[in-house]
């Protein structure tokens, strides 16, 4: 129930006002929130579950998809999938012996900006000859009030780190442009921040017709957020932050609107209930993530 599980228990009661909701905490001085029930006792977790969140630091997915699989019912996991590669294959038997639906929370998939710039490219099938991805912030910024270095994202063992906190990145790449054949990267974290984590993370795909470089860190003072996409007739700048695909075609804006980052939550749910409704299999399951992790991981 940290900052990231508060918006999907938000995205949940906007959706649906009565929902009950159970959180398991591991400290019993835990504040309330909402209307949600604590419980401290995995023997205490429902057995009537409509779905179940998983939101506690990446190094603790593992252990917790195991033991909640058990369940059967569907699961939704927030990113990264995993912080290592070493058991996903027995997770991943044991989530299809099983029948568990599973999905995996990447919410930029639900970006107006992006998901713009998904049909323009499927319906005007422009020569892609080069795309430059850049997510740059700043740490210290992310828990105002909070030493930097004392949250998972500033430590290693943990599962922290740009490549594995911004893996949006390459999930949105691949859900553009598909997976690349070849791919390198550069992973630092010699910054001026001093934390064990990787802060600097750099990436280079290789696709048939074009390459693509993905540049995340972790020190950029003045955050920013786009997709440059360079065609052989236009250059395209999708920026993330402000909502807006500019076109160097007569100097235009293809599309420009207000919005909240957190409807972006919104709509995530929605689309995983649906798919619980229509026992569909979701776009982010298990298995595709896990190849998102090994282009972040680069294994």
């Amino acid at each position: 129930m940290g900052s990231i599980g508060k918006k999907h228990v938000n995205a949940v009661l906007s959706l649906y006002p009565v929902a009950q909701i159970f959180a398991l905490r591991t400290n019993s001085l835990c504040d309330q929130y909402l209307n949600v029930i604590n419980i401290f006792d995995k023997k205490d977790i429902p057995k009537d579950l409509s779905f179940i969140i998983i939101s506690n630091i990446t190094s603790s997915h593992e252990q917790t998809i195991n033991e909640m699989i058990g369940l059967n019912c569907p699961l939704f996991i927030e990113k990264p999938v995993l912080s290592n590669l070493n058991n996903f294959k027995q997770l991943s038997d044991k989530i299809h012996e099983n029948s568990i639906q599973t999905y995996i929370a990447c919410n930029l998939r639900f970006h107006p900006a992006l998901q713009f710039i998904k049909h323009y490219l499927e319906v005007n099938h422009p020569r892609i000859n080069e795309v430059n991805a850049y997510s740059g912030s700043f740490l210290p910024d992310w828990r105002p009030g909070k030493d930097f270095r004392t949250i998972y994202s500033a430590n290693d063992e943990e599962g922290g780190g740009v490549h594995l906190d911004l893996i949006h990145e390459i999930d949105y790449c691949t859900w553009l442009f598909g997976f690349p054949i070849e791919s390198i990267n550069m992973k630092t974290n010699n910054s001026s921040l001093h934390i064990s984590a990787v802060d600097n993370a750099r990436y280079f795909f290789k696709y048939p017709d074009f390459t693509a470089g993905i540049v995340l860190n972790y020190f950029r003072k003045d955050p920013k957020r786009q997709i440059e996409i360079i065609t052989e007739n236009e250059t395209l700048v999708i920026d993330i932050i402000k909502n807006k695909v500019h076109s160097s075609t007569n100097n235009q804006n293809l599309f420009e609107n207000d919005f909240n980052i957190l409807e972006t939550y919104e709509h995530q749910m929605n689309y995983f209930i649906n798919c619980i409704l229509a026992r569909e299999r979701t776009m982010n399951d298990f298995d595709y993530a896990v190849e998102i992790l090994k282009l972040a991981i680069h294994e």
